[in-house]
């Protein structure tokens, strides 16, 4: 058997389908087999024990590198085993210290290297562990929510629309159930899903209407069933060898930097020739030059850019689930920067999701005032006429509507359980969205009191009277119709709440609804976020545009727009609604858009317009959804955005980014990450060119003018070592920059190398050239005996300078604060001790073939060094000035 099979068979269930195929089985005869008791489900110990036989519910991800084997491949790269090869022939010449300290030194490189990928893969893996999809399962008689990879054979598992079906149920209950199953037969249209059981033992996928299959997508109605296979034994895990074999794909900035470090990588060969032979010419020993040579290539080839990138995309990813926001992809983060509009949802994501009431007009006042009877009636009215209920802890149940009307009567001081007790309820009409309006009768002492609240135009007309400070005094009807109007156009839900006094209790109930006393009207509204206001704002600063996408009305859109700042009185926007939209074409649509902040009455079908509209527009699009008919829309956006709360497994699948607390300030907060890390990107990547062409111009340009080889092999390996770990690695936390939001969205065909990033590289490296070069001059013609070390050292605190004055692209050191990057500063300091030992502890003078400094010496190095500091802090000033790298 083959270790596949093994695996299949480790997840199958008991015998039965192996005589005959679950789907011929009765629900009844699956249950017994699999020794389940539908109604309630696995018990705790139960479950635990046939995790463990059969093994968690996954599909292979791919062979998993262990800790060795990511060791061993810091030593993969050619000219690190070529140098190491080099250092052996150099041992067995007799130069053993050298050659012991090279690979010392070799392998410290590949130690940091080790570090930096096990926390980038830790970082991925925790990031997956979130992304895991969750079902609803019954076990020991209650109903839970778990990560699909614990379910096991005999769980009985709950169905709804938007739920991914997560292994393979034979179906127990099934109410209008319709599964998309084209994952597995290719069927385009969803199948309809039975309990009678089949006949045709040998019916395809496709005809199995008894059966759930792992993976397929539930696009209506609900249903449970009882899980026959997990894992690998699933039929999506028949096929699952090919999942196996898929490798991980690199970000689109990663492959263009792998390219981009390939070309390099040429030209830097060729200059480590021209180095290796000048030095040659001038007479200096073969192996030497062999190993010097070498051990440029090894310290000025980029190859780490494209790992340096993953691992600040997966540190990053990292750093946003903290502020809520899980990144299913991380291409996402570099996308985010480009992004030029964000389309939300308003309930729940602008919006609290929850009902309040905020206007109230009684009395001719739209101040409450519970000092008069008629504002006491209307209260003890929405206190009364209400099928909802506060709990003692605070929580509410109900209808939204219901809930907010009870809450703002207690506010009021009107408690609907010491009312009960006065005014007990003895009869009532529901509501129903044909009347459009609901009565209660209550008892009051001998007589009884029904209170009726529904829609003004509904309730308005039942009315004869109303009750002002006066008393009752015949109804104002066009004047109360003109109010509700203007609070309906504030974006408000509008409720008007009437009475009517009885002597006895009709038989016929709906005869009280007449001749009803007006008390009032509520103005109700799901009221914006408090965040909210400022992620708008945030957002336009940035450049970029919020739109809000409803199938609320178009008034209570509006109205919440203007609140947020999306839209404002003075522009006179326009809200384009479904049915408008369905009218126009889309040359039509690809107009309107630009110009359109808020749609309303629009269905999850016509997003994907409005996503394809602003794309063929130039525009970056991030779009929220949260239901089974979102995802196309969510697929087709740059950035889809599900819910976490709220949201169906679809939505999130589909999306590249899931909202944790379906909040559309976090949306912002992915969007500041994303540049943050981009820029940080950017600093690395300006950093390592710039450090590495520094010491290519030393060792290329020295025999040209004369000098000798400035530095040894176990110089250039260390200053790769001390400076580019570690310091790159504080580098990508760098905190955002304070403008960061306050700059348009970056084209996302730009190069990481515009804005200057090339021709900084190009001068700073030969500052840094320069400034040791002149270093060795100085110090060689003047003959110190100690320049060789002054150039190490050089050389050693440029580089260091260097990244202290890029942590901003535009703003001075001393203005965004020293120790704001604590963890650098930790790392720089270390790395200046580090550079210290080895000039003044003896035991090392002679492994680095270094000598003591004197006091002036060292302070003739720092001053030489800084000079690349302060050259980065005048070009910064200069593009503060607009005198540098200006674009349109």
């Amino acid at each position: 058997m083959t270790r596949m099979n093994k695996r299949q068979e480790s997840h199958a269930a008991p015998s039965p389908a192996s005589v005959r195929p679950w789907h011929t089985l009765a629900a009844e005869a699956v249950a017994n087999a699999l020794e389940v008791t539908p109604a309630a489900g696995l018990s705790k110990d139960e479950a635990a024990s046939r995790l463990v036989r059969y093994g968690p519910n996954a599909l292979p991800e791919g062979k998993q590198r262990g800790p060795l084997q990511i060791f061993l491949s810091q030593f993969s790269d050619v000219m690190i085993l070529v140098l190491l090869a080099a250092a052996a022939i150099s041992m067995a010449l007799g130069e053993f210290e050298d050659a012991l300290a090279i690979a010392v030194i070799v392998t410290l490189n590949a130690a940091i290297g080790f570090f930096q990928e096990t926390r980038t893969e830790r970082a991925i893996a925790a990031l997956r562990n979130m992304a895991t999809p969750s079902a609803r399962v019954c076990r020991g008689g209650e109903l839970q929510s778990l990560p699909s990879h614990q379910i096991v054979p005999g769980d009985v598992v709950l169905l709804e629309a938007g739920n991914i079906v997560p292994a393979d149920l034979r179906l127990t209950d099934s109410a209008h159930l319709r599964i998309a199953e084209a994952a597995l037969t290719g069927e385009s249209h969803p199948s309809e899903k039975t309990v009678q059981t089949l006949e045709a033992a040998d019916s395809a996928l496709g005809d199995r209407s008894t059966m759930a299959y792992k993976g397929t997508i539930v696009t209506y109605g609900r249903g449970s069933g009882i899980v026959v296979a997990t894992g690998l034994a699933t039929e999506l895990g028949k096929i699952a060898t090919l999942l196996a074999e898929a490798k991980e794909s690199r970000t689109p900035l990663q492959q263009r930097l792998a390219r981009f470090g390939g070309r390099l990588t040429i030209v830097l060969l060729a200059i480590c020739a021209i180095v290796f032979g000048a030095g040659l010419l001038r007479g200096e020993p073969l192996l030497l030059m062999f190993m010097t040579a070498v051990s440029l290539a090894v310290a000025a080839i980029p190859e780490a850019l494209p790992a340096m990138v993953a691992i600040s995309l997966a540190i990053g990813a990292s750093r946003m689930v903290k502020q809520h926001a899980l990144v299913r992809r991380l291409p996402a983060v570099e996308t985010l920067g480009s992004i030029t509009y964000i389309c939300s949802d308003k309930t729940g994501t602008l919006t609290q999701n929850r009902m309040q009431a905020q206007a109230f007009f009684a009395a001719g006042s739209a101040t409450p005032s519970l000092d008069t009877e008629t504002w006491q009636n209307l209260f003890r009215a929405l206190a009364l006429n209400s099928d909802a209920s506060l709990g003692k802890s605070g929580q509410a149940s109900g209808d939204p509507t219901e809930i907010a009307l009870l809450e703002a009567a207690l506010h009021h001081g009107s408690d609907r359980t010491a009312l009960e007790q006065a005014y007990p309820r003895v009869a009532e009409i529901p509501f129903d969205s044909e009347r459009q309006r609901m009565t209660t009768l209550h008892q009051a002492g001998r007589d009884f009191i029904a209170y009726t609240k529904g829609a003004p135009e509904v309730v308005l007309a039942l009315c004869d009277f109303q009750l002002d400070a006066t008393g009752e005094t015949p109804l104002l009807s066009a004047a109360w119709q003109q109010q509700a109007e203007t609070m309906a156009q504030a974006g408000l839900r509008v409720m008007a709440i009437a009475m009517r006094r009885l002597e006895a209790l009709p038989e016929d109930l709906p005869a009280t609804e007449c001749r009803l006393t007006l008390l009032g009207l509520v103005g109700l509204m799901d009221p914006p976020r408090r965040e909210a206001h400022q992620a708008v704002s945030e957002c336009q600063s940035a450049g970029i545009t919020p739109v809000m996408i409803t199938g609320d009305h178009p008034a209570t859109a509006s109205a919440i727009a203007r609140q947020l700042g999306i839209v404002s009185d003075s522009n006179g926007e326009v809200v384009l609604t479904g049915p408008q939209l369905a009218a126009l074409s889309d040359a039509e649509l690809r107009t309107q858009v630009e110009s359109v902040r808020v749609y309303a009455r629009v269905d999850p079908a016509q997003k994907i317009r409005i996503v394809q509209a602003l794309q063929a527009n130039g525009e970056y699009v991030a779009m929220t959804g949260d239901g089974v008919n979102d995802a196309p829309a969510l697929k087709a956006a740059n950035i889809g955005v599900a819910m976490g709360k709220g949201g169906t497994d679809v939505a999130r699948e589909a999306a590249h980014m899931v909202l944790l607390d379906d909040n559309f300030a976090t949306i912002v907060h992915a969007v500041r990450e994303g540049r943050r890390i981009y820029d940080n990107i950017r600093k690395f990547i300006k950093y390592i060119l710039a450090s590495n062409s520094g010491e290519i111009w030393t060792l290329l340009l020295a025999p040209f003018l004369g000098l000798p080889i400035p530095l040894l092999p176990i110089h250039i390996l260390w200053i790769n070592l001390v400076t580019d770990g570690l310091p790159g690695l504080a580098l990508t936390i760098e905190p955002s920059e304070r403008d960061v939001m306050r700059r348009p969205p970056r084209p996302p065909n730009e190069s990481i190398f515009a804005h200057g990033l090339w021709q900084h590289v190009v001068w700073v490296g030969l500052l840094m050239g320069a400034a040791t070069l002149l270093t060795q001059a100085w110090a060689y013609h003047s003959g110190d005996a100690h320049w060789q070390s002054m150039v190490f050292t050089v050389l050693t605190l440029a580089q260091l300078g260097h990244i202290l004055a890029i942590r901003s692209e535009r703003e001075s050191l001393f203005t965004i604060g020293v120790f704001s990057n604590r963890p650098l500063i930790i790392v720089l300091i270390g790395t200046v001790l580090l550079q210290m030992t080895t000039l003044y502890v003896p035991a090392l003078n002679s492994i680095f073939h270094t000598q003591p400094l004197s006091a002036g010496e060292l302070v003739a190095c720092v001053l030489i060094s800084s000079v690349v500091f302060w050259g980065v802090e005048v070009e910064k000033w200069l593009i503060r000035k607009g005198k540098l790298y200006r674009t349109d």
